[in-house]
């Protein structure tokens, strides 16, 4: 059998940058475990599998999945945004809207004009205030001013350099009782309003290079607490990349390019 294999940094204004994502297309699901299998032997944060299928109501899209090298995942910005990549520009040019049937419903990209940005539209996770499981704090490193929680913990701090300089204790961090760790502070370049970082090593990212699930809770919080309702987000990870964020009541809107970086062919 052999299937096609793409490979997109997303999030990313040039190669190398963002966050690479493999995705491949499929007729029909492979099993969990061959699924699962391909998304360790690509070793990136995310590997998206995708197959045609109807809506609730009957509309045209895909049924789209995530994996990383050690689980399968209820939500990923990076690799939507480089599955719509692939359908507009590699499957079906032209096409400038997509819907996605997921673990967390129905996920739509569109196309924004002349930027060549991709929009997705996501569902908001607020985060709330929580008290952090023990070893937390100490594995990062540094005392946050504040800890909430949603899927992920979010931990504030005042400056953005502390986040920057964080080196935190994997091994500490695989013992979290959350699904992974976000770090976050106000923006330290003109034109951005918020950095962060993400951290999920039992899950097989030790560091997530751009992360669009975690803007879901960090976008809610920076509109909230600045005031508006557009944030401009950057991930401070060693790639680093740039979200255009918007919050519409309970959705997120984020926009990013994706630049192309491989096609081949996988063999089973």
């Amino acid at each position: 059998m052999q299937l096609p294999l793409y490979q997109v940094d997303a999030f990313a204004d040039a190669v190398f940058k963002g966050n690479p994502a493999a995705v491949m297309p499929l007729d029909s699901w492979l099993p969990d475990a061959t699924m699962q299998a391909l998304a360790a032997e690509n070793n990136l944060a995310e590997t998206a599998f995708f197959v045609p299928q109807k809506g609730g109501l009957g509309e045209d899209g895909f049924g789209l999945r995530w994996f990383t090298p050690e689980v399968e995942i209820d939500l990923c910005g990076h690799a939507t945004l480089a599955s719509a990549w692939v359908l507009f520009n590699k499957l079906e040019r032209g096409r400038d809207r997509v819907d996605f049937f997921t673990k967390s419903g129905t996920l739509t990209v569109t196309q924004q004009g002349e930027s060549g940005r991709l929009m997705l539209d996501f569902p908001a996770r607020p985060a709330q205030r929580v008290q952090p499981c023990a070893g937390l704090i100490e594995a990062l490193g540094a005392e946050p001013a504040e800890i909430l929680g949603a899927r992920d913990y979010l931990l504030v701090y005042d400056n953005a350099a502390t986040v920057r300089a964080l080196k935190p204790d994997m091994n500490g961090l695989m013992e979290i009782d959350k699904f992974a760790v976000m770090v976050t502070a106000p923006g330290d370049r003109p034109g951005i309003d918020c950095v962060s970082r993400f951290f999920a090593p039992a899950k097989g990212i030790p560091e997530d290079p751009v992360t669009g699930s975690a803007h879901c809770t960090i976008v809610p919080y920076w509109a909230k607490r600045l005031g508006k309702s557009e944030i401009v987000a950057y991930q401070a990870s060693k790639r680093g990349g740039t979200l255009y964020c918007r919050l519409k009541g309970e959705r997120v809107f984020m926009a990013g390019s994706c630049k192309p970086f491989l096609e081949g062919t996988v063999t089973l």
